[in-house]
């Protein structure tokens, strides 16, 4: 099953703010500030592109980004987003599906592996890591579970709805840090949010 958000594109932020505050904003900003001034920069599953407005907020210049998101209503919304003097290049496709030079210095993925079977995660992460320079920085956010009980709850209501209007394959998360480890990402920084149900976390590619 391939996952879609044209479906959710014109809703898609007013409901993220509905139900988590400014949690889910406020986890990317954190990850911004981590963004050199003079960067290639990949991001993957920005949906409706305001992330971009906001790294144009502190590095208005200098930096070449490509934007791969795979709903072509989301990719129109984030091609209308003011993003300074910045060079971006939008590839509206699933990214496993493009060539990338591993010439990137970032990589961010905003809440992008929770739409995922373990297995696609794997494929999906294997073709990001691969994308991005030894030394550079893997800037996730994702949700996680801590053990309380309304995180359960939260979650699997977030399946069922995602799975039913926009196709999402996913009915558990993957194991997103044990991916990291397995690949040797030194930890740099995180900062979690939301009584711990979200979680920022900034790594180093060995």
């Amino acid at each position: 099953m391939s996952a879609n958000f044209n479906n959710a594109a014109w809703f898609y932020d007013s409901l993220a703010q509905l139900v988590y505050g400014k949690a889910l904003i406020d986890a990317q900003r954190y990850l911004l500030r981590f963004v050199p001034p003079v960067a290639d920069v990949l991001i993957v599953g920005g949906g409706t592109g305001w992330i971009l407005e906001e790294l144009a907020r502190t590095r208005p210049e200098g930096l070449r980004i490509t934007y791969i998101e795979v709903s072509t209503k989301m990719t129109a919304l984030s091609k209308k987003r003011n993003t300074g003097d910045n060079q971006v290049i939008f590839i509206n496709d699933a990214v496993e599906n493009v060539k990338l030079a591993g010439y990137f210095d970032v990589v961010i993925t905003p809440f992008l592996f929770d739409n995922f079977t373990e297995a696609t995660f794997q494929r999906v992460f294997d073709c990001i890591h691969s994308s991005l320079k030894p030394g550079g920085s893997w800037l996730n956010c994702d949700f996680r579970l801590t053990g309380k009980w309304w995180q359960g709850v939260l979650l699997k209501s977030m399946f069922i709805f995602f799975r039913i209007v926009c196709g999402i394959e996913a009915s558990k998360l993957p194991e997103i840090e044990k991916r990291f480890r397995r690949y040797q990402y030194k930890e740099i920084a995180e900062e979690s949010l939301f009584g711990d149900f979200i979680l920022a976390q900034v790594f180093g590619k060995t």
